[in-house]
């Protein structure tokens, strides 16, 4: 090789690593667009919000400890600390705004003092209800001037919020169904409502815990804070790249290594990440550099890591925050929400790494030299640490059962002790030339970062579960009833139809709400008429069914063109063009798609009424053999390439397993689990047709 093509190559390479650093600070971009805030002051107000946010978090910390408050003035508290950090680090307008003296509106260099008034004037509308507590609690329907005017403040200032942090279509839905219940009486007789005044509005809304301060905004200030704060600590402290070098080491030197290691890091970061554009973000930047070098297509490595992260919400214990929420709106213990949620994320998460080994198998892909890829055991034991907080946690939840928010607590606790002690800990292990107060600064301003960063990572959650309680509150004041009619009638009573409507509706939703958000209206208007409806036509659908189908749904949406941020993020490090890969990360996420409509129909994906481990693993085995089957023939891929008779075959494995009640009956079985023979039966005479006809004619790599 010439001294001229050397120094090509090299150059080369250097043009390429400066491209992938581009993507990374593009998809860091739009992370930061869409949760963390576009403001970057550099004058002194770039202090006010970080002092904010660790006083928010420290507040968070002693209501899990110490401090007793009542619920509802809780409630009013976090709500105002989120409106201080939006109102200060969101600008009115994300354009820039040339007009004299309007030019405030899109500062992004300082904090403008019409934010600052605006800020103030929405923390006090929030505070309201706790400052006047006792006189609203004696005048509950009778509220006076100033409460109105209060109330009517706090309805506007949170639709701006919304507006701010999450976009317009929040606060869109919100005004309408609000616009609906005042000109009910005027609307086509088959949507008309009776209608209510201003007063029962503003009560019902802004100064009762029916609306506003509801059950959702509630659980994002006693528990989802805490998780979410536990997160962004972990993250900062190293826990997060601890995860991708862990999973690279097992992983890496397979076929397709890198895709099945993105998998198990995203999984991974998933326990508790609320955010797949985060998840995008933090394992992306690594993974999907390394997939491309292994040969992935740019939309296809960067695809599996839209699904990867995605799916990172559906992950017990904290699934996006909502897996709390679903425990009050369901009333059952959050460990049983964990329990229905088990089976449909871990089989989800099975079936993506078997998907990364289809697609690797189609390209004939190799893994990466063991020399590149970290050393397991020194990894392991290097990153041990970061295992302590997440095992205190899940003892915490798993044994003494401990509430959720006392778990988060003691978890905390554990990692700010290592975030506080782990530079010097190496300084003295490793011998290390550096000075000790120099490694007890850098834990100090890790654990700041980490109490800054979670702050900031709650502020879309509080204003989203806040701005859902604006709907919620419209639904409770009698539109339940009407809108159990109107899917009535759009459905035909039809069961199926009603599912597909829900389905349509969440990823419609999705694409302009947060998960949590997108949830909890769907939840509040299509879940209790699922299961009245499905109990008309003779199905008994339990209510956890059917709002983890709306909760799927809604996080589906994350990686679906032409909205999907997921893959807007992802498509920027990886270089390629997000419609594509929000169309391929969809793809992928077919298999997770098909999951709410069997557990609807079959509960024991559930593991409802199922307390045998035996029986549940069971369960799991054959619905992961279900979605393989189902993935196998979506891809066009099992042992070979698929003819078009291997596809009935397949989807008919995937139909048994999915469903070996409804077979077992056909058949005449007592014992329908005696289907699931049936099924691997049938699945391993596909193998052999495809491992036979591969023999005779391998099928070349695409």
């Amino acid at each position: 090789m010439t001294e001229e093509q050397i120094k090509q190559g090299l150059d080369e390479e250097q043009k390429t690593e400066e491209n992938e650093a581009e993507g990374v600070d593009l998809a860091r971009q739009i992370q930061e667009e869409e949760e963390l805030g576009l403001r970057r002051p550099r004058d002194w107000t770039r202090f006010v919000v970080p002092t904010i946010g660790v006083t928010w978090s420290l507040f968070q910390l002693s209501l899990a400890s110490w401090l007793t408050l009542n619920s509802t003035i809780i409630r009013s508290i976090h709500l105002g600390f989120a409106f201080l950090i939006v109102f200060m680090a969101f600008p009115t307008f994300k354009r820039n705004i040339k007009t004299p003296g309007l030019r405030w509106l899109s500062e992004k260099h300082k904090i403008p003092w019409g934010d600052f008034v605006l800020a103030a004037i929405a923390c006090l509308a929030a505070l309201y209800i706790s400052l006047d507590y006792e006189g609203l609690s004696s005048r509950v329907g009778l509220p006076t001037q100033r409460d109105m005017i209060f109330g009517a403040l706090l309805v506007i200032f949170l639709l701006e919020g919304a507006r701010r942090v999450i976009g317009p279509a929040l606060p869109i839905i919100a005004m309408i169904f609000s616009l609906y219940a005042f000109f009910g009486p005027y609307m086509p007789d088959v949507i008309a409502f009776k209608g209510v005044s201003m007063t029962r509005y503003i009560g019902q809304i802004s100064l009762t815990t029916e609306g506003i301060f509801g059950i959702p905004l509630d659980v994002s200030a006693r528990i989802v804070f805490m998780f979410v704060l536990f997160g962004s600590m972990l993250d900062r402290a190293g826990g997060g790249r601890f995860f991708i070098d862990l999973a690279m080491s097992l992983l890496g030197r397979y076929k397709g290594g890198p895709g099945k290691a993105a998998v198990l890091s995203s999984g991974l970061t998933g326990l508790v990440s609320g955010s797949s554009i985060a998840n995008v973000v933090t394992t992306g930047t690594f993974t999907i550099p390394l997939m491309k070098k292994v040969g992935y297509p740019p939309k296809k490595a960067a695809a599996i890591e839209v699904a990867a992260s995605t799916d990172g919400q559906i992950m017990p214990p904290i699934m996006g925050a909502a897996a709390f929420i679903i425990a009050e709106y369901v009333n059952i213990p959050y460990l049983e929400v964990c329990k229905a949620a088990a089976i449909p994320a871990f089989a989800s998460y099975a079936t993506l790494f078997y998907l990364t080994h289809i697609e690797a198998c189609k390209l004939g892909l190799s893994g990466l030299p063991k020399a590149e890829l970290p050393i397991f055991v020194k990894t392991l034991l290097n990153g041990l640490h970061y295992l302590v907080p997440l095992f205190v946690l899940l003892y915490e939840l798993i044994v003494p059962r401990h509430s959720p928010d006392l778990a988060a607590f003691r978890a905390t606790l554990i990692l700010i002790v290592i975030m506080l002690l782990q530079h010097p800990a190496r300084l003295l292990l490793k011998k290390r030339e550096g000075s000790m107060a120099e490694a007890f600064y850098q834990g100090g301003s890790d654990l700041l970062a980490g109490l800054i960063a979670g702050a900031r990572n709650m502020v879309s959650v509080a204003i989203a579960t806040a701005a859902a309680g604006i709907i919620v509150g419209v639904v409770t004041l009698g539109l339940g009833g009407l809108i159990t009619d109107i899917i009535d009638q759009l459905s035909q009573g039809n069961i199926y139809i009603m599912l597909a409507i829900t389905a349509f509706a969440s990823l419609l939703l999705g694409m302009g709400l947060p998960t949590t958000a997108t949830y909890i209206v769907m939840a509040s208007l299509t879940a209790p008429v699922i299961v009245t409806l499905a109990g008309y036509q003779g199905f008994i659908v339990p209510l956890i069914a059917a709002h983890l189908f709306c909760f799927y749904f809604g996080i589906l949406a994350d990686d679906t063109p032409p909205v999907g941020l997921a893959a807007y993020a992802a498509a920027a490090i990886a270089k390629s063009d997000p419609i594509q890969t929000g169309l391929q990360g969809f793809m992928y996420d077919i298999r997770t798609a098909i999951l709410p409509f069997v557990f609807i129909f079959n509960h024991d994906l559930l593991l409802w009424g199922i307390t045998s481990w035996p029986k549940a693993i069971m369960i799991f085995a054959m619905t992961c053999v279900g979605t393989c089957a189902f993935a196998s023939a979506t891809q066009g891929w099992f042992v070979a390439r698929n003819r078009w008779y291997d596809i009935p075959l397949l989807l008919g494995v995937s139909c048994i397993m999915f469903r070996p009640d409804f077979f077992g009956r056909i058949a005449g079985l007592g014992n329908y689990y005696y289907m699931y023979l049936a099924g691997l039966a049938l699945w391993g005479v596909v193998f052999m047709i495809q491992k036979v006809r591969d023999r005779i004619q391998p099928a070349p790599a695409i």
